[in-house]
C-alpha cells in the first residue's frame, strides 16, 4: 500500500465516522422536533379550551357585580326602613308611653281605692254575719 492509498482509506474512514456522527445527532434532533410539535398542539388545545372558560368567567363576574348592585340597593332600603321603624317607635313611646303609664297608674290607684273600700265594708259585715248565721 502506498501513502496515497492510506490517505484514501483514512478519508473513507473519516467520511464514515462523519456520517455516523450525523446519524447519531439526527435522531435526537428528529425526536426534539416531534416533542416541539406535540408541545405546540398541546398549547393550541389549552388555548382553545381556556378561552371559552375565561369568557364564561368574565360573564359570571359581570353577573355577580349586577347582583351585588341589587343587594346594595336592598340593603340601603332595609337600613332606611329600620331607621323609620326606630323613629316611629321613639315617637310612639314619647306620645303614648307617658300617658299610658299615667292611665295605668290611675287605674291601679282606683282599683286599690275600691279594694280598700270593699275591704272596710266587708270587715263590718263579717262579724255580724258570723254571729247571726243563716242556718241557726
Amino acid at each position: 500500500m502506498t501513502l496515497g492509498d492510506l490517505g484514501d482509506v483514512a478519508g473513507l474512514i473519516a467520511a464514515i465516522a462523519f456520517v455516523l456522527l450525523v446519524g447519531f445527532l439526527a435522531v435526537p434532533l428528529w425526536k426534539l422536533g416531534k416533542l416541539l410539535d406535540e408541545a405546540r398542539s398541546s398549547v393550541r388545545d389549552v388555548t382553545e379550551h381556556s378561552v371559552p372558560i375565561l369568557d364564561e368567567a368574565a360573564s359570571t363576574v359581570a353577573s355577580a357585580n349586577t347582583q351585588l348592585v341589587k343587594v346594595d340597593t336592598i340593603t340601603t332600603s332595609a337600613a332606611s326602613v329600620s331607621e323609620n321603624v326606630s323613629a316611629l317607635t321613639g315617637l310612639y313611646a314619647a306620645t303614648l308611653g307617658k300617658p299610658l303609664v299615667k292611665v295605668a297608674a290611675f287605674s291601679y290607684g282606683v282599683r286599690q281605692a275600691f279594694g280598700q273600700a270593699k275591704g272596710r265594708s266587708g270587715k263590718h259585715a263579717g262579724p255580724d254575719a258570723g254571729a247571726t248565721g243563716v242556718g241557726a
